[in-house]
């Protein structure tokens, strides 16, 4: 993708934090290597933090991969500037910096103002932003990263505040696992292959299940995550988002509205939540692991989920009857992301054979496959499960998959809408899950157990059993 823009500077507001250390400017970096930064672009740091030009470079460096000579060059294009989040005096002096760094504010300026914050400050920040730093005439886009709210009124409100400064078509709404090559691949994957497409309905699959599973614990971020919990943290977005993709009807067309619109579409289609398709846990120490509560900063009487499992039907005449199993954990016994469509069994299939599945690894390591069952070589009739397998890593070793925010921060410079999530797709989810996630805050599900490293509570075997769900023989051997 190309990007226009005679002039751009990309500001990061709260440069300091772990946000755009990990991610932002990694990402930035990445972009600069494949030359993929306009022409006249650059980059300044904005945070409370009061901070040399040195010291942020410094900060910044250790998480950029490349040459001295690569990172030297990025690091001459990033500058620093502190000032606070509510005082106009510090944005109207960030105005006046970027107009030193723009050679012609004319329409082909673009300002682009990322929103590396935590959530209580994003409608502040907009404000200030639009008031005193907007460049009239030219283009002006922000980018927001989640959580974007706590429910359906805090999102509703929070979108009403942005869309009262900010029109739609300026601003982003990061989900990063839209990034993913993976999930960016699924339209295609799915429309591209008639083969795939037209397997893909309540005829021919039994369950779909979307899987996130973390190896690892809060580490210290108990108080955080205690404020929002394993739903609101991936399954309201990330694995929403997936789930969207891969049951929308085809769009009338492939361009960013028309995707959306499929998506919000699937989205008012799915059912009230069943409180009894819904798992939730937390984890327990074990293995030399502490336990959630252990966390100093969580507090003893949580019921905060670490992990759950939610069911998502969606009620039109392709999915009718078919659950969508959204799973997601940490302390569990790997780190997996996948997608595991499973197919129904036909009236001839043969005594002994497995159910075919369709599989999609987001990560680690970006793969599809097929299982399917076929003779095993020599003179027994015997079958066996087999993967017709496609490893990104084997097929395309030789190109460059992307970051997730290396490709999203492109598809904004570039004005893609198509893999941020519009204002209507926020609501239509978060109208999912709230009615599920006020019953939990208020007390409503019991909160099973689970050994840190495991699979999860013991109850899930049963849960995902009474929605169809069938282990291979290879995992019940494995779990023996």
């Amino acid at each position: 993708m190309s990007v226009s823009p005679h002039d751009c500077v990309v500001v990061v507001l709260g440069a300091s934090g772990d946000l755009a250390k990990k991610k932002t400017f990694p990402a930035l970096f990445a972009l600069y290597k494949r030359d993929q930064l306009p022409k006249h672009c650059h980059i300044l740091g904005y945070a409370r933090s009061e901070m040399t030009r040195e010291a942020f470079h410094e900060r910044i460096s250790g998480h950029l991969k490349g040459s001295k000579e690569e990172i030297e060059g990025f690091l001459s294009l990033c500058n620093y500037q502190s000032g606070k989040y509510d005082v106009d005096a510090d944005f109207k002096s960030l105005d006046e910096t970027l107009r030193k760094y723009e050679e012609d504010h004319s329409k082909d300026t673009l300002r682009l103002f990322y929103l590396a914050l935590p959530p209580s400050v994003f409608a502040q920040v907009a404000s200030q932003l639009r008031r005193n730093t907007y460049l009239d005439g030219a283009i002006n886009r922000i980018i927001v990263e989640k959580p974007f709210g706590h429910d359906l009124e805090s999102c509703r409100k929070l979108i009403t505040e942005i869309k009262g400064m900010w029109a739609e078509h300026e601003t982003f709404r990061i989900d990063h696992y839209l990034g993913k090559e993976m999930v960016k691949n699924i339209p295609t994957f799915r429309f591209g292959n008639p083969i795939i497409e037209n397997m893909l309905n309540s005829e021919h699959v039994d369950n779909i299940q979307i899987s996130f599973k973390e190896p690892f614990g809060t580490e210290g971020r108990g108080g955080y995550f205690d404020e929002f919990g394993i739903i609101r943290d991936i399954q309201q977005n990330h694995l929403c988002q997936v789930f969207c993709l891969l049951a929308m009807e085809p769009p009338k067309d492939f361009s960013s509205e028309a995707v959306r619109d499929a998506k919000v579409q699937v989205l008012q289609q799915v059912e009230p939540v069943r409180a009894d398709e819904v798992l939730i846990g937390q984890y327990v120490a074990a293995n030399g692991k502490p336990g959630y509560k252990d966390d100093e900063t969580v507090p003893k009487e949580s019921r905060t989920p670490t992990f759950a499992a939610v069911v998502l039907r969606v009620n039109n005449e392709r999915w009718r009857g078919v659950p969508f199993i959204l799973k997601a954990g940490k302390a569990l016994d790997e780190g997996k992301v996948d997608i595991r469509i499973q197919f129904k069994e036909s009236d001839t299939q043969m005594t002994g054979s497995e159910r075919n599945e369709l599989v999609m690894r987001i990560q680690p390591g970006e793969a599809a496959y097929i299982k399917v069952n076929t003779k095993l070589p020599g003179m027994a009739n015997t079958s066996a499960p087999v993967e017709l397998d496609l490893t990104y890593a084997k097929r395309f070793h030789d190109m460059h998959i992307p970051e997730a925010y290396e490709a999203l921060i492109l598809d904004a410079l570039g004005e893609d809408h198509s893999n941020f999530v519009r204002d209507d797709e926020l609501l239509a989810s978060w109208a999912i899950f709230t009615p599920i996630l006020h019953a939990i805050d208020k007390g409503e599900f019991e909160v099973a157990k689970y050994a840190y490293g495991s699979r999860g509570p013991e109850e899930i075997d049963d849960f995902m059993a009474r929605l169809g769900f069938r282990r291979t023989v290879q995992e019940l051997a494995q779990a023996e």
